[in-house]
């Protein structure tokens, strides 16, 4: 293979991350090759022990290291509280509602939301491993169920389904208040509008 096909095939991997185009894929290219070569070996050891080493929370499905993630580990020792749950679809949006501070409990993520259109149903989430979670008999009770789905008609459609199904439970559900934009996305959220949502959370 000549040199410039090599460089056009790592220039193309890189175009397909999210957010990156023809030029940021060039000039991260051409960083990688003016740079010194334990650099790229660095990266390319780090992305590799990512992918094997990095799996699924067993709890909340949040992303892990070990068993459970560092904050199901911090719950077990008393730092959070085990009374409420914060739902999401990703896990990205665990890391955009603890840049707020304002959130202290655990979490469950389902991932995904409900979608018809995209073939995605409730099955097809961990919305069972949640109820079995809730209905579960251990020292810690849930008194409280905070769905902060994605504020769209996919995350609303997927809250009101959860909804009805945990209120039967005899579990206060809530939803993110006012502060997020409809139609948004939870990771694009600035950071002030989050927590307020999260301090003036709704009853459902």
């Amino acid at each position: 293979m000549s040199q410039e096909n090599v460089i056009q095939r790592l220039q193309d991997e890189f175009e397909r991350l999210p957010g990156i185009g023809p030029k940021s894929a060039q000039r991260i290219v051409y960083w990688l090759l003016n740079g010194e070569a334990e650099d790229a070996k660095r990266l390319a050891s780090t992305i590799v022990e990512v992918k094997e080493s990095v799996h699924f929370c067993s709890r909340c499905f949040n992303y892990a290291a070990d068993e459970l993630c560092g904050i199901c580990k911090s719950a077990e020792v008393g730092d959070r509280d085990h009374s409420i749950i914060c739902v999401v679809s990703e896990p990205r949006d665990i890391a955009a509602i603890e840049k707020t501070h304002e959130y202290h409990g655990t979490y469950h993520v389902l991932g995904g939301e409900i979608s018809p259109m995209d073939g995605v149903g409730p099955d097809d989430l961990t919305i069972r491993d949640l109820l079995t979670r809730l209905a579960g008999t251990g020292e810690h009770e849930v008194r409280e169920v905070l769905l902060a789905t994605n504020p769209n008609v996919e995350g609303e459609t997927t809250a009101v389904y959860l909804s009805r199904l945990i209120k039967p439970l005899g579990i206060k559900t809530t939803r993110l208040a006012s502060g997020l934009p409809v139609g948004g996305d939870l990771e694009f959220a600035d950071t002030l509008s989050l927590g307020r949502a999260i301090e003036a959370r709704l009853e459902i």
